[in-house]
Formats: structure tokens, C-alpha cells, sequence
């Protein structure tokens, strides 16, 4: 019994190191792009409409991972998966480093970005399926470790692009492989492990008709996704704004997104408990609801109240995570097909997002006159206006669901 004991607890380490180990890869690398983006522009000599094509690259590489993650799960089961998903990282580093032409490159890049799709779907189903207990505290600490290697991500992808070994400057090809390779740890861990969930029978598995029947799906799908574009559009458009609205210099603004991201990690580290002990629909409805209050505030509170934007990301930090720990207690039969369903449908409506930000912008700046400063502010405070509005309807959609959930005794 004792030797079970210490065996099962083994088990659970190795899995628990998997999840956070691939985290941290996964910050790693969907956030080392910003250093290395102006060298593979220059070394490629790429226009502004080849760069953005280049990075579509990562949401049509992510969705089309999104299709078929699931599907190899039922077919492999989890533990294959993963290794796959971190090997592809590996893989697409090493081809990356070899890239010297363009299209090499870019075919590189895309499957860095199928990597990344895997990997998304394939941590949130290994966390649905372990975090069985205080799954809220659980999910919120393994996205914390997102938070951290996203933060230094572009400290460290600086710092590597820089480094000479031998007489050889690694830049941009050598901190991507370097980056990449950290894939071999969370490999290392899952050859050792074991995980629930791939041993249940096509019978016991929920399958997607039934799920798509569920009105808390679609109610989750909607969270999920303007969530998500309030999330993501504050780190494409916070220091924009600084800088145009309130005339702040880079270092300054860039501080203020520095901020923002501190208060997103510490809020997944610290706030998890909470999603425990007063559900996990009230906590969407209060989080997104704090995040709403706070970006409305600043942008109506002026330059004195900046500080709010950075504030936002305290409640907006907590969306994501909560939403996998209710999939993972309301689907404990279905949570690798109800994750891909709602995640896949997540990033269309992200990418839909994110292209209404800008056309607001466009839209009120031509209203107030294209050309002139106020024409500007107007705009900026309109598009992060609509941010501020994605995570009000987040916690509307939350407010919905918890009475929908409410009326019929299924509170989680």
C-alpha cells in the first residue's frame, strides 16, 4: 500500500511537471517573436504585407491544429500527443535554424505555429483530466506559468540574439532553436508518466452532437472568445494607444504593458483559490466584470488613471483558465472534445475580433477627421473602448449562464 502510495505520488509529479514545464514552453514560444520579427524582416527583406502574412501564419496554423488534435488523442491518447506536440517544436526550431530562404522559412514558421495548436489543446486536455481537485487553483497556477514565460520571453530572446559562441553570433535562427529545444524537457517527464482518460471506451466518451446540445457550451464558446480578444488586443494595442493618446515615450508605455502582464501572472498564481471557493461561473461573472470597470475607467479617467489598463489584466487573467476548470468538472467524460469545440471556435472569433478593433479605430477616426489629433484620440478611445466592451459582454454572457445554471441546480 505504501509503495502505491509513493508511486502514485510519483506519477503525479511527473505530470505536473509535463504541464508546467509545457507552460512554459508554450509562453516561450508565442512571445519570442517581438525581438526577432525586425531581423527576419531585414534578412528577408520582407514588405509590411508579406510580414503579415507571415504572421496569419500562427492563428491558421493554430486552428488547423485545433481540428485535429482531438482526434489523435482518441486515436494515440494524450501521452503520444504531447510528445508529438513538444517534438514538432523541436523539429520546426531546428528547421528554422537551417531556413535561408523565404520559403523555407515561412513553411517553418507555420509548422512552429501547427506545434503551438497541438500544444495548446493538448496541455488544457492534460490539465482537464488531472486537476480533479481544486481544478480552479490548479488551472490558474499551470496558466500562471504561461504568464511568467510570457513575460520573459522578449527579455531573454534579446539577450540570446546577442550571444557569440565560438565567434558565431547565434541571432534570430540560433534563439529560436535554443528556444525551441526546451521541448526535450517536458518530453523527458511525459515518457516517465502516465495519464488518466485514454483508457475510456468510444461508449463512455461524450460524444460532440450531445455537447453541442448543451446550452452552457455555447454559453462557454462566448465567454471564452471575447475574453480572449480583450485579453490578446491589450498587448497589440496598449502601447499604441500610450503613445499616440498620451504622448508617451516607448520605455514608458512598453512599462505600463509590463504591468499589465505582471497583474495577469500574479492574478493566475495567487487568485485560483478563489475560483474554488465561489464557483467557477460567479468567479467568470466578477473577474470579467472587474476587468470591464477598470479599462472603462481609464480610458474615461484620462492619462491620471492609466495605471487602470494595467489593472484590467488582474481580471482578465482569470477567464481563460476558469473556463478549461469548468469544462473539466461539467465534462469529465468529454473534456478532450467540449476543449477543442470551444477553443477552436475561440480562435475564429478572435481573429473576427481583433479586425473589428481596427475598423472602429478607422471608422470614429474618419467621424472626427482622419487627419487631425483629436480624430486620433477619438478613434484609439473607441477601439479600446470595443476591448473594454468584449469583456463586459464576457461577463454578461457569465451573469446569463450562472442563472441559466442557477434555475436548474447545476452550479459548479
Amino acid at each position: 500500500m505504501k509503495k502505491q502510495l509513493e508511486r502514485s505520488k510519483k506519477i503525479y509529479a511527473m505530470q505536473l511537471a509535463t504541464i508546467f514545464l509545457g507552460f512554459i514552453v508554450f509562453g516561450f514560444s508565442e512571445n519570442i517573436k517581438g525581438p526577432a520579427i525586425p531581423r527576419i524582416q531585414f534578412d528577408f527583406m520582407l514588405n509590411e504585407s508579406q510580414l503579415g502574412t507571415l504572421l496569419s501564419l500562427n492563428a491558421l496554423g493554430y486552428l488547423i491544429a485545433c481540428s485535429f488534435t482531438a482526434v489523435l488523442t482518441r486515436l494515440w491518447g494524450i501521452k503520444i500527443v504531447s510528445i508529438i506536440a513538444f517534438g514538432v517544436m523541436i523539429l520546426s526550431g531546428m528547421l528554422i535554424y537551417f531556413s535561408h530562404s523565404y520559403p523555407m522559412f515561412s513553411s517553418s514558421y507555420f509548422l512552429m505555429y501547427i506545434g503551438n495548436g497541438m500544444l495548446e489543446i493538448a496541455l488544457a486536455i492534460l490539465g482537464a483530466r488531472i486537476f480533479v481537485k481544486n481544478t480552479g487553483t490548479m488551472m490558474n497556477l499551470a496558466h500562471g506559468f504561461y504568464g511568467i514565460s510570457s513575460t520573459l520571453a522578449p527579455l531573454i530572446a534579446t539577450g540570446l540574439m546577442t550571444v557569440s559562441l565560438n565567434g558565431y553570433t547565434l541571432d534570430w535562427r540560433g534563439m529560436y532553436l535554443a528556444m525551441l529545444s526546451l521541448s526535450i524537457f517536458p518530453i523527458l517527464f511525459a515518457l516517465r508518466s502516465s495519464f488518466p482518460g485514454d483508457e475510456l471506451t468510444k461508449e463512455e466518451r461524450v460524444p460532440l452532437k450531445m455537447l453541442m446540445q448543451d446550452r452552457a457550451l455555447w454559453f462557454m464558446v462566448l465567454i471564452l472568445s471575447f475574453g480572449v480578444v480583450s485579453e490578446l488586443a491589450v498587448g497589440g494595442w496598449l502601447v499604441y494607444f500610450l503613445e499616440k493618446a498620451y504622448e508617451w515615450n516607448t520605455v514608458q508605455a512598453s512599462g505600463m504593458l509590463s504591468v499589465f502582464f505582471l497583474c495577469f501572472t500574479l492574478a493566475r498564481l495567487l487568485l485560483g483559490p478563489i475560483t474554488d471557493k465561489i464557483g467557477f461561473t460567479l468567479s467568470l461573472f466578477i473577474f470579467s466584470g472587474l476587468s470591464a470597470v477598470c479599462t472603462f475607467a481609464a480610458i474615461l479617467g484620462g492619462e491620471r488613471v492609466a495605471f487602470l489598463f494595467a489593472a484590467a489584466g488582474i481580471g482578465i487573467a482569470m477567464v481563460y483558465p476558469t473556463v478549461m476548470a469548468f469544462i473539466a468538472k461539467r465534462y469529465p467524460n468529454g473534456s478532450d472534445t467540449a476543449i477543442t469545440f470551444t477553443v477552436t471556435l475561440m480562435g475564429v472569433g478572435s481573429v473576427i475580433g481583433n479586425y473589428l478593433i481596427g475598423g472602429v479605430i478607422e471608422r470614429v477616426k474618419t467621424l472626427y477627421g482622419a487627419d487631425t489629433q483629436i480624430g486620433l484620440i477619438r478613434g484609439l478611445q473607441a477601439g479600446y473602448g470595443f476591448i473594454g466592451l468584449c469583456a463586459a459582454v464576457c461577463a454578461i454572457c457569465s451573469f446569463m449562464l450562472y442563472r441559466f445554471l442557477k434555475r436548474r441546480n447545476e452550479l459548479i
